[in-house]
């Protein structure tokens, strides 16, 4: 069941990356352009080993910049939920009407697909949705008070950008590390492989 969310969430996720074209002229200005972006920062500077905006305009880096900070705020919260869920954190009562399947029993990670039952998981992705939407409908506002408040805070322009450069970067790092803990999960059941390192292996999912 999870691979096919996975494979949907794939496909969903492609669109975002689909080619366009640009005229000729401008394309180097347009390129140059990027590189002075938010992000574009040591120690890699600008990097783009795919090319996705060698034909890009300002309107698909926009795009790609909301999709790259969406899915790295995400998988900050993915980050925390792993964290929180392993040290042996769960939400009180029952996770389905029925009372036979109980918050406490749902292992963490990618095996807690194999206990919840299938809709369960369609109204969590469900709930994603709505709130996906939901966000859709006050984004605008939401933004506009965010930029109140740096302002009300006496943050000057240097400081918004280095703060939104701050969450991009962690933002990075939380993909490449919710992914980290995936695979390690299915390769051997020991995705925080780097306690192992330092001498304080964890007994991933013990007791499920």
């Amino acid at each position: 069941m999870f691979r096919t969310f996975a494979a949907l969430a794939l496909v969903a996720s492609a669109s975002a990356f689909a080619p366009k074209a640009v005229p000729r002229a401008g394309r180097q200005a347009m390129r140059m352009s990027f590189e002075s972006e938010i992000g574009a920062q040591p120690p890699l500077g600008f990097w783009d080993p795919l090319n996705l905006l060698k034909d890009a305009d300002q309107e698909r880096f926009d795009r790609l910049r909301t999709v790259e900070v969406k899915h790295g705020r995400i998988s900050m919260l993915a980050i925390l939920g792993h964290l929180v869920t392993t040290a042996g954190v769960r939400l009180p009562g029952q996770i389905a009407y029925t009372g036979e399947l109980k918050f406490a029993d749902i292992p963490t990670g990618l095996a807690a697909f194999s206990k919840i039952p299938v809709w369960g998981a369609v109204q969590l992705f469900g709930f994603i949705g709505l709130c996906e939407f939901g966000f859709a409908q006050v984004k605008d506002d939401i933004e506009a008070d965010c930029e109140a408040r740096m302002d009300g805070n006496g943050w000057d322009a240097a400081t918004k950008d280095s703060k939104r450069g701050i969450e991009l970067n962690n933002g990075r790092a939380a993909m490449m590390g919710i992914l980290g803990l995936m695979v390690h999960e299915k390769l051997d059941n020991n995705p925080y492989i780097i306690n192992d390192l330092i001498g304080s292996p964890i007994d991933f999912n013990a007791g499920f």
